[in-house]
């Protein structure tokens, strides 16, 4: 505790030193490159100009020494871009609405056919994050001036290593917007002179490409999760899920919290599946643990989750801190083999000749500076994959939550030996559609230590057997509806490894002697987080 409150006196002692109220000029109205500044480039055309998005960031070599490197180079750099017109790309868009971002300046826009593509400012300003009473201090500046830490460019490398492994992407492109456009309306002096990423999402089903074969629509994350907790006849795409988020980790990606994930709906007979596309690649190349101060701030005790990209997966656990939440709902049924395969069809598919061309994307000028750096540390992570695979599934195996749905379902648990324990959930037949096996897997003991189950809304059944000298901790969440729970299961020694939390009245349960006594009359003993929120 003495050496965190250290730390922290330090950091706010040298935030300190960036000055003692927020700086209302720290971003720059304009990011045209000036004549000095590009006295050794290429002219510029007419449709295309010079710019230097973020040379705020090019600060002292005193204040690097503390607020580190990061990525300020890059910003800091001059670039050619082409001017974004609103009434000629994409055969002429229009401004739908302005996004609620906190950080990011951000529209909606829509073309004639209906396709939807989202604009977003690449540089930051996270003044918003924080409380109103810190706004007007250093800290504000403290926040502005660590958005250096991202790669303005990282997105635009992208598509290419995603379409190589076989995951949905969007087109990212960049664009300067003239200080002099004025088709933004109330929102002009928003947008004027700025540099905007603008990509194409994926929100109805007139943004269905041939890529989405089977698609029928697309959900966002929110609906997606509210209809798989209230019905079993929706499932997400698990193994895909785990490339995707192992994706996430080659790119060194760790804000992949449930908002940053649209899912594509595939009727599958009784059924519909969601499949995963990631957006919003505002992280990729990250890169912060340079600076004493940032450093101290990263450290696994502190903020690990703003973790660098280097060429090694130093730090698992790190990319996974924002996406707990959905990795441990969508990632329960993926078994370490499965993990592996991924992890080397991955490194199949990432040749050095598709790194080197996804790399080649950036900015000719970045390239430059940093191309060849970029693709070492991505080739090297690539020879890596099964490694971070490994990590990830070591991280989520530990403890594994089980959840039904509003409808009702069977849940089996067989303690088939000392090490394996089987746990089987089934949908009962209804009307003219089938039972069917919605999930299966067998656990080992090495690797998990506990498993819960939950049945949500529906009138669900539990029965648990199987004699065995060691085991792993299950715990039985029977939900609102009117459950039997069955425990016919038993480990020797004398703790129990049956735990059944429930109410006490409108339910069926059996107890055996391995079962412990949860059950109160209080409902929210069986709450269950859907949101995440």
């Amino acid at each position: 505790m003495q050496i965190t409150l250290y730390r922290l006196v330090l950091l706010l002692f040298m935030a300190f030193a960036l000055g003692s109220c927020a700086d209302e000029n720290f971003f720059q109205k304009d990011a045209l490159a000036t004549v000095e500044e590009l006295k050794e480039l290429s002219p510029a055309t007419n449709d295309s100009v010079w710019v230097i998005p973020g040379r705020h960031y090019d600060r002292s070599g005193f204040h690097r020494f503390f607020w580190g490197n990061h990525n300020r180079d890059i910003w800091a750099t001059p670039v050619k871009l082409p001017v974004f017109n609103l009434h000629t790309l994409h055969g002429g868009l229009k401004v739908e609405k302005k996004g609620g971002g906190y950080q990011s300046t951000s529209f909606e826009l829509s073309d004639s056919t209906g396709r939807v593509y989202a604009l977003r400012s690449i540089d930051k300003d996270p003044i918003h994050v924080v409380s109103k009473f810190w706004q007007p201090t250093f800290v504000s500046n403290v926040l502005r001036d660590q958005t250096s830490a991202g790669n303005p460019y990282g997105a635009v490398v992208v598509p290419i290593l995603a379409e190589a492994v076989g995951l949905p992407h969007s087109s990212p492109n960049l664009y300067y917007i003239s200080a002099a456009d004025t088709s933004f309306g109330e929102y002009n002096k928003l947008v004027q002179g700025k540099v905007f990423l603008l990509e194409n999402k994926f929100e109805s089903p007139a943004d269905i490409t041939l890529y989405f074969d089977g698609v029928v629509d697309f959900e966002d994350s929110e609906d997606a999760l509210r209809k798989r907790f209230q019905s079993n006849h929706y499932h997400f795409d698990q193994k895909t899920f785990a490339k995707a988020r192992l994706f996430d980790m080659l790119l060194g990606d760790w804000d992949r919290h449930k908002g940053q994930w649209d899912w594509a709906v595939k009727p599958q007979g009784h059924d519909t599946l969601f499949a995963p596309i990631p957006k919003d690649r505002d992280q990729v190349f990250f890169r912060m643990h340079d600076g004493l101060i940032p450093s101290i701030a990263t450290s696994k005790i502190m903020a690990r989750k703003f973790h660098s990209f280097d060429d090694d997966f130093s730090d698992v656990k790190a990319y996974m801190i924002n996406a707990r939440f959905i990795d441990e709902r969508l990632l329960n049924e993926v078994t370490r083999e499965e993990w592996q395969k991924i992890a080397q069809q991955m490194q199949r598919d990432l040749t050095d000749q598709v790194i080197e061309k996804a790399v080649r994307q950036l900015p000719a000028t970045v390239y430059t500076l940093k191309g060849e750096e970029i693709a070492h540390n991505l080739k090297s992570r690539r020879d890596l994959l099964p490694k971070a695979a490994e990590k990830a599934y070591a991280q989520l195996a530990q403890k594994v939550t089980i959840a039904g749905s509003d409808k009702e379902e069977h849940f089996e648990v067989k303690r088939l030996d000392d090490e394996r324990t089987e746990v089987t959930v089934t949908r009962p037949a209804s009307g003219n559609t089938p039972s069917k096996v919605i999930y299966h897997r067998i656990f080992n003991r090495k690797e998990t230590k506990q498993i819960i189950l939950h049945g949500l809304v529906g009138a669900d059944k539990f029965i648990l057997s199987g004699n065995v000298k060691e085991g792993i901790l299950v715990k039985v969440y029977g939900g609102l509806g009117d459950d039997e729970i069955t425990d016919r299961s038993s480990v020797q020694g004398w703790k129990k490894y049956t735990e059944v939390y429930d109410t006490e009245r409108g339910n069926e349960i059996e107890f055996g002697s391995e079962t412990k006594d949860k059950t109160t009359r209080d409902v929210r003993v069986h709450a269950f987080d859907r949101e995440g929120n």
